[in-house]
């Protein structure tokens, strides 16, 4: 038994050094952890329960029965965070860079059906070179067995991707299913075809960083959600990211006591959106004025900045929160801002957590650009996205609320529970200065004075219609209220839908306008 045991150490102590001492030096010079270090850093400490230890592949040629490795490139197991089960798997870039092989993918799946089963979390830390080469067509199924899974597992339990390393080719894809992905600045990097495939095709030089780093996909392309400065604190920020969710589809977001009373006024409100409906403000200030203190958690903070998507707490419950950002494009909708903000409602819904939308948009963007890129597909995803929730669903107006973006911001035409609106709201089919051009051209060409008169009739319009009592009095907005007030009335409108029940007609699944 003895040697049995010693035998058994030195197969942990080979899995626990990955590539050798050597390759986790390289990977600390390039300021980068190992996988076990960042499994570890993770997870609360000591809960960390590591299956596959000892698999290794089963490749034969090109000289790959000399080179095996316990743990094969990926470290998969469970653990806690914060006391509540996740399930992780971490590529080992110093064992044949990270590459998926076989064997390794069949942990990774494994990991995977094991997370369904019981309903928890999965968190996968990417760091790999892409497809074993050796391996062939073998490693290409491996990555369509993870695929599959990650489609399956998709609004049944949370999915996030950490992308701490190179993540190319076939490979993107399975961050690009799951619900999030964080990168980190100057050392993450995702790219389809990489910078020299592209110069080869067409000719265009561009680098590694600019083609697919962190700043890239977080400001441009927004494949990825949260960019951070480094591996710590992307690892520390997904830890803060699952404590707004519940495990499961079937399950409720914790609870958190945040100290921060329901009923707490706060009389700023009155002060942050302008009387002049033509100044802007940020709405993050109303955002974090109302929510509880210091728990707003902002996603895509740096894409499509014309609307503000994240999560918070709310008299200690999650919520999911969407708001116009009137200090970006004046808060319009276009097609980025719909895209972000229906993949962020879909996922709420996916998993019972409340959406609380700040309502202040004058439109869609107009433009060749907007109109030729599928500005009418992209923004009819915005409305699917919030006709199909049928999670609680408030609404605050706190100016502007023109046109079809009125119907698409949660109205109470498309389900909408609870509608409030501040008394500067203006609710119309558009602004008194256009709806006057229209509705008075004539009088204004045959008027001796038509900037008189175009004054007059704009004062009489925003007097008839940019207000919200018109929609209040066919119940359109539930209540008119005091801004000061606006947390006490949303915490109450929340506790009155705790036990809603909706439902959308039975089907396979929708089609919404992809």
């Amino acid at each position: 038994m003895e040697q049995k045991l010693e035998q058994l150490k030195e197969l942990d102590r080979q899995a626990r050094l990955g590539g050798g001492e050597a390759r986790i030096r390289d990977q600390h010079e390039r300021g980068k952890l190992t996988a076990r270090e960042r499994i570890d850093f993770f997870l609360d400490p000591g809960s960390f329960q590591e299956t596959g230890r000892l698999v290794v592949h089963d490749c034969h040629d090109f000289g790959m029965e000399e080179k095996r490795f316990p743990s094969d490139g990926v470290v998969t197991g469970h653990g806690t965070v914060d006391g509540r089960q996740v399930f992780v798997f971490a590529q080992d870039f110093t064992v044949f860079g990270g590459s998926l092989s076989g064997a390794n993918a069949q942990k990774i799946c494994r990991l995977m059906d094991m997370a369904l089963k019981v309903g928890a979390p999965l968190v996968g830390i990417n760091d790999s070179g892409g497809a074993r080469i050796q391996e062939g067509v073998v490693s290409l199924g491996g990555y369509a067995d993870i695929f599959l899974r990650n489609t399956l597992a998709s609004g049944v339990v949370p999915q996030i991707s950490a992308v701490l390393g190179p993540c190319a080719g076939g490979a993107v894809y399975s961050p690009a299913i799951t619900d999030f992905i964080l990168m980190v600045e100057k050392t993450s990097h995702m790219f389809v075809t990489g910078p020299e495939v592209i110069k080869t095709v067409t000719h265009e030089e561009v680098s590694f960083e600019d083609l697919g780093g962190a700043a890239a996909h977080n400001q441009k392309s927004g494949v990825a959600h949260f960019l951070c400065s480094d591996e710590k604190q992307c690892l520390t920020r997904i830890r803060q990211l699952l404590s707004y969710m519940p495990q499961n589809n079937m399950e409720d977001p914790a609870e958190h006591d945040t100290g921060d009373p329901a009923d707490r006024t706060d009389a700023e409100l009155r002060r942050i959106v302008p009387e002049n409906p033509n100044k802007p403000y940020d709405i993050k200030e109303v955002v974090e004025r109302v929510v509880d203190g210091n728990s707003f958690l902002e996603v895509q903070p740096l894409y499509a900045a014309n609307i503000v998507v994240g999560f918070a707490r709310l008299a200690g419950r999650s919520i999911g929160v969407v708001a116009n950002q009137p200090a970006v494009l004046a808060g319009t909708l276009d097609i980025a801002a719909s895209i972000k903000a229906a993949r962020f409602i879909r996922f709420c819904d996916c998993f019972n957590i409340p959406l609380v939308t700040f309502e202040d948009v004058p439109g869609f963007l107009p433009g060749t650009q907007q109109e030729w890129g599928g500005i009418i597909k992209h923004g009819a995803k915005l409305l699917y996205a919030y006709c199909e929730a049928t999670v609680p669903k408030v609404t605050v107006i706190t100016r502007k609320a023109y046109g079809g973006a009125y119907d698409v911001m949660s109205s109470k035409h498309i389900r909408g529970d609870v509608n409030f609106a501040y008394p500067t709201a203006e609710i119309a089919v558009m602004g008194p200065e256009g709806a006057v051009n229209i509705l008075y051209k004539k009088e204004l060409a045959a008027a001796t004075d038509p900037v008189a008169l175009r004054q007059q009739k704009v004062a009489e319009f925003r007097e008839k219609f940019a207000n919200p009592y018109v929609a209040a009095s066919k119940g359109y907005i539930d209540e008119v209220i005091d801004p000061a007030e606006t947390r006490p009335k949303l915490a109450a409108a929340l506790r009155m839908l705790e036990t809603k029940r909706d439902t959308n007609p039975p089907k396979k699944h929708g089609n919404i306008p992809l």
